[in-house]
Formats: C-alpha cells, structure tokens, sequence
C-alpha cells in the first residue's frame, strides 16, 4: 500500500487540535476515502502532532470523526450522482 504522504489530502477538517485528514485512495477495485486523525500538542516551544488521546480530549476526537464521515458520506453521493 502507498504511503499517504505522497499526495495531499483531499480535505481536513479541524476542531480545536484535533485534525482529520481525508485521502482518495486507489486500490484494484477501484478509488476509496479513508481518513487519518492527528492532535498538536506543544513540546517546549516546539508544535508537533500526536496519534494518542487523553480522556477530555475524546469528545473533539469523536466530533471531528462525525464530521469527517460526514463529508466522506457527501462526496461519496456528489460522485455517484456524477457518474
């Protein structure tokens, strides 16, 4: 499988620290979303992302994850009706 990092993603959406990214994969049975989540956090003055959650930073966790599978949802039905 392809590394993510090669192409951007094709959204993110952002709550609080918390980002999702979403991606447009290719696969033998033809192109798929999936989507990857990441949180900033500041080490000494440095910005860097984390993949690990703390219990009150689970609800923008969850959040970002309706909202992304939401828009995974939409762009899914824009394709179909497109085709």
């Amino acid at each position: 499988m392809a590394t993510l990092e090669k192409n951007p993603p094709v959204h993110k959406i952002q709550n609080g620290r918390v980002q999702a990214s979403i991606w447009e994969q290719t696969s033998e049975k033809g192109k798929f979303l999936s989507v990857t989540f990441k949180i900033g956090y500041q080490q000494q003055s440095e910005w860097k992302n984390g993949h690990s959650y703390q219990a009150h930073e689970l609800d923008a966790l969850i959040d970002t994850a309706i909202d992304a599978k939401e828009w995974m949802r939409q762009h899914r039905l824009s394709k179909a009706k497109a085709a």
